[in-house]
């Protein structure tokens, strides 16, 4: 099956950490039978070439130096500090619709797989009435913000929705936010692990320390800082925080934590080999996630999965599609959102119950076994694909 993947985000060159969970869709696509090609952005003027064997055709839509509305962050983010980057969507929808005609031309794909539909509903529908070709549109959720914040997207999407031949979402959550644009039938098609291979956790030296690990970009619905607050409630001589990555809050939060809790330790961005390090001498993991001020959330939380893979139990906030994730109890503890104190208690509360610890651990890789295994992912998605097609 030839299939044409439009995506606003791929990695720029083979060691970038853009977007892993599309690369790895992708890799066991075509490991699948599957004849795939992408088509993108560019990035500060950065080229097509193949990745992973597969080709990634890249669009030019501003003079390399304004070349900066995808990639690094999300553009909702981006529009909302500098709403006149707006301005660069009339030539990204433009350039990255000719593109994709072009391609449409020489590759002939059955089927047009279309990530975050608004803005590449249009690049795909384009390609529709010119060569007849199905449409699958894939929410994640960011695009749904944008339609809440600015309606007149609102009718764009519904009508994108009603004419495509399939609808993925990434998790229960946006499902929900997609019927309430326009009622439809709408598959789950969540991420898996984006680490190569299923790990166990390696035999550590005894600490007596119980190491917590976050790991994710620093942004508001994160919630970064009532893992912080949180931490100033825990005995720092018992518990250790530990948060890797990076993004636009870092300093303000290295700041809070330098306040009120200074043995929290920052990573910033560290190599996948050491990330997975750090799963493997975790104790825990916490996704203290919130529905931030422009009303964004998590839309499923991969880096939970991931958390799985390494036999950590969970600790996250009840919001979003984190709970397709974490069953309360049965696969990880779930803690309302922006609640520094229920978030200590649950962490007390595992680290002072091993049974609890490892009646978790087995629930989420059952769960996980069962709900978020690439091979029943891409075998979902393909088998949809067929019905789409």
């Amino acid at each position: 099956m030839k299939i044409l993947v439009i995506t606003s985000v791929y990695p720029r060159f083979d060691k970038d950490q853009e977007v892993p969970w599309l690369r790895v869709s992708v890799e066991h696509l075509k490991k699948n039978g599957c004849d795939i090609e992408i088509i993108a952005p560019s990035h500060k003027a950065c080229k097509s070439m193949d990745i992973d064997g597969v080709k990634v055709h890249r669009f030019r839509y501003a003079p390399s130096a304004y070349e900066i509305l995808t990639h690094d962050e999300g553009a909702p983010s981006k529009i909302a500090r500098n709403p006149l980057l707006q301005l660069l969507a009339i030539p990204y929808i433009i350039s990255g619709s000719l593109l994709t005609l072009r391609i449409c031309r020489k590759f002939k794909p059955q089927i047009i797989h279309a990530h975050w539909p608004f803005p590449h509903g249009f690049m795909a529908f384009f390609a529709k009435i010119f060569y007849k070709v199905p449409i699958v549109l894939n929410f994640h959720g960011a695009e749904l913000l944008l339609a809440r914040k600015k309606k007149w997207l609102q009718p764009f999407l519904k009508f994108f929705i009603k004419h495509a031949s399939l609808i993925f979402a990434n998790s229960t959550f946006t499902a929900k936010k997609i019927n309430e644009i326009h009622p439809c039938k709408v598959e789950i098609s969540p991420y898996g692990t984006t680490f190569s291979d299923t790990h166990s956790p390696l035999p550590t030296p005894h600490s007596p320390l119980f190491r917590l690990l976050f790991v994710g970009r620093h942004i508001e619905r994160k919630g970064i800082e009532y893992l912080i607050k949180a931490a100033a409630l825990l005995d720092s001589e018992k518990f250790q925080i530990r948060i890797a990555g990076t993004g636009d809050l870092t300093e303000k939060l290295k700041e809070q934590a330098a306040r009120e809790a200074p043995k929290v330790l920052f990573l910033d961005k560290i190599p996948r080999e050491d990330l997975a390090k750090e799963y493997q001498n975790a104790d825990c993991f916490v996704l203290p996630a919130i529905i931030d001020s422009k009303g964004d959330t998590e839309g499923l939380g991969v880096v939970l999965i991931e958390a799985v893979e390494y036999g950590l139990p969970l600790i996250a906030s009840n919001v979003g599609g984190i709970s397709d994730v974490v069953i309360d109890r049965k696969t990880g503890l779930l803690v309302p959102e922006k609640s520094p104190e229920a978030l200590a208690s649950a962490i007390k509360e595992l680290a002072e119950n091993e049974a609890l610890q490892k009646t978790l651990v087995l629930g989420a890789k059952e769960h996980v076994r069962e709900n978020f295994s690439w091979e029943g992912i891409i075998e979902r998605q393909i088998n949809a694909y067929r019905v789409g097609a």
